[in-house]
């Protein structure tokens, strides 16, 4: 469960370098987080967490986890109805405060705290099996872009579309829709998921994340 933040200049979109594949790129955004509140409700579902290597706690609470088939309508429900767990707003503002942090301009994040953003469009991958694996998969992507009346947040893509146009700038890119269908901006990867900043399907398969042992 997840929200994407689209910042875009005509057909090309900011992506920032995921360290969690490093060498590739996609939207700012991530996983939303439930409130201790919810650790009731999610027990019902039979809910798991699953964790991935990280600086201590930043994936805590995380909503990507596992559940039973049988759990998944009550827990799409209880997703929707937007209580014990982070809005969309706050996933976005935390995540793209982390996000700049990552990618080296920390700076950056004093605008970010008071951002206001409209939906674009809410993406839901209906469960698929995943290769090499004993369950299937679904994921909800809400995508969103500042609202153009919020002055920080304006300024906040101007300084962020000046970054990814800069050529010595390694972290933050500006890829093409065409860029992103091929998976490739110049020598990096893509993600996948960046197609859903213009569109409602992925073109590729993901690109397996860094293991550690």
């Amino acid at each position: 469960m997840s929200a994407l933040l689209r910042i875009r200049e005509g057909d090309r979109y900011v992506l920032f370098h995921t360290p969690y594949t490093p060498g590739s790129y996609g939207p700012p955004g991530g996983v939303f987080k439930f409130h201790a509140s919810a650790e009731a409700v999610l027990d019902r579902f039979s809910f798991r967490e699953q964790r991935r290597d990280s600086p201590a706690g930043i994936t805590r609470r995380d909503l990507r986890g596992f559940l039973p088939a049988r759990s998944l309508a009550p827990f799409l429900r209880w997703f929707n109805g937007g209580s014990d767990r982070e809005s969309a707003a706050e996933c976005l503002r935390r995540e793209l405060t982390e996000e700049l942090a990552e990618v080296g301009h920390p700076d950056l994040g004093a605008e970010v705290g008071t951002m206001a953003f409209r939906p674009v469009r809410t993406v839901v991958e209906r469960p698929e099996r995943v290769p090499g694996r004993d369950y299937r998969q679904l994921r909800l992507f809400e995508v969103y872009e500042p609202t153009p009346t919020d002055e920080a947040a304006m300024r906040l893509c101007l300084r962020l579309l000046e970054l990814a146009r800069a050529e010595d700038e390694r972290h933050v890119i500006l890829a093409s829709s065409q860029d992103i269908i091929d998976g490739r901006y110049r020598e990096l990867f893509v993600g996948p998921q960046s197609a859903l900043l213009f569109g409602t399907r992925r073109y590729r398969q993901d690109i397996p994340p860094m293991q550690h042992t």
